[in-house]
């Protein structure tokens, strides 16, 4: 099977410009082959894992990745999939932005045979008189206006700023054909306008037989209807430190049984014989959640390294079991991120004190006493019934925390002022 088949199966081709033009050239060369992403944000997120491990696909077959941050087309912003102006960011901030992509992304594709470009380069330096004569000159506005990107925005309006830029990506794609040998851009199913556009500037300007192409990805939908990559708090970032590595382990884990097969096919790198196998057990066997804990093992290890999963899976356990002894205090930072907290000065307290008026768990002390002595109290995983048990803050977790348990669930994150 060769890579655009086993992309297929994969589910993850959506449109091509020409499937046989491209299928033949990969079969003479290695193709170099661009993704953009505009650095809107400071960390990627999920949703950008998608053409991303297309890209990591043409990758592991030999082919060349280009990822394109713009620098110079995130300073405007990109109407695909938006029923509004975006708000411009400040140059700073842009520039900040793409330095934070740029070390999130070599984490991901490593440094051989891997290049980061910044469109910034050579858009800056392009003269409002050239893009007119040597661009816009060759976009007709009627052909712009039709294109999905455009014509969705026509009722609700779209700024001049906005309108141009699918114009800036075709000269995107011009420009990586020529300095970079790129020949193919790979996009989401709503970069479909701008990628043709591209396709089609290169060929006017090079000549109609040049082997440029493109390609795009399904949107991804949940089998509820709704995008994917969203979490009860927001967005599933890359950045460990906006979504923790156990945070990230268990997005990965809770996903429904009716979509597993699919994000095995997107998101790992598995062999179509051991996705077979955990879609049966996922039919088989569901209740076990095997597919859904393979699929979590295999992008928290991609996204953040083996040992990531080692402590994701360590903390599930120990949440579980309810033996919270055995995890460090930064451990318990990530497992109890978003647990109700409070804070209380180091020291040692009698338990019905810490628990009515240091944390205020407890609405009053005959309630608190009544709580320890019928065992549903846990201090740091283990339960206290004895009334003249004393909190030492200094007893577990580096001084750092201490964790409440009230009942079988109800969690409080006690952090310890110095």
């Amino acid at each position: 099977m060769d890579l655009i088949e086993d992309l297929q199966w994969r589910g993850a081709i959506n449109q091509q410009t020409d499937a046989e033009g491209l299928r033949e050239e990969l079969k003479q060369h290695p193709v170099s082959i661009y993704v953009g992403t505009d650095p809107t944000g400071d960390s990627l997120h999920v949703g950008h894992l998608i053409p991303f491990m297309m890209l990591k696909r043409f990758q592991e077959a030999g082919n060349h990745p280009v990822m394109l941050i713009g620098g110079g087309t995130g300073s405007i912003g990109d109407p695909s999939g938006r029923n509004s102006e975006r708000v411009l960011q400040s140059m700073d901030q842009v520039k900040e932005n793409q330095e934070k992509l740029t070390n999130q992304l070599v984490k991901l594709f490593g440094t051989q045979d891997f290049q980061v470009v910044n469109n910034y380069d050579w858009l800056s330096k392009i003269s409002i008189l050239d893009f007119l004569r040597d661009y816009g000159k060759l976009f007709s506005v009627n052909t712009m206006l039709n294109k999905e990107v455009v014509a969705s925005r026509l009722e609700t309006g779209i700024s001049f700023t906005e309108f141009t830029y699918q114009i800036l990506q075709s000269v995107d794609f011009l420009h990586l054909f020529r300095h970079n040998a790129v020949q193919v851009q790979m996009g989401g199913a709503d970069q479909w306008g701008n990628i043709t556009a591209g396709v089609d500037l290169i060929h006017r300007i090079e000549g109609p037989e040049t082997k440029v192409f493109g390609l795009t990805i399904p949107l991804m939908l949940k089998a509820d209807g709704t995008k994917f990559g969203k979490s009860a708090g927001g967005a599933v970032w890359l950045d460990p430190k906006k979504t923790t590595p156990y945070e990230f382990y268990q997005f990965w884990l809770n996903q429904d049984d009716r979509d597993v097969v699919k994000y095995l096919k997107y998101f790992t790198f598995l062999s179509h014989e051991r996705i077979d196998e955990l879609a049966d057990a996922v039919q088989e066997a569901p209740e076990k959640r095997e597919a859904q804990r393979t699929l979590a093992q295999e992008v928290t290890k991609f996204v953040h390294g083996e040992d990531a999963v080692v402590t994701a899976e360590k903390i599930s356990h120990a949440l579980f079991s309810g033996d919270l002894r055995a995890l460090t205090a930064d451990e318990i930072a990530q497992g109890f991120k978003d647990v109700p907290s409070v804070d209380v000065p180091s020291g040692q307290t009698g338990i019905v004190e810490f628990l009515v008026d240091l944390t205020h768990i407890e609405p009053s002390r005959r309630q608190a006493r009544e709580d320890v002595q019928n065992g549903a109290i846990y201090v740091n995983g283990e339960r206290q019934q004895s009334l003249d048990f004393v909190v030492d803050t200094d007893a577990a977790f580096g001084g750092r925390y201490v964790i409440i348990r009230k009942g079988k669930k109800k969690y409080t994150l006690v952090k310890v002022q110095a």
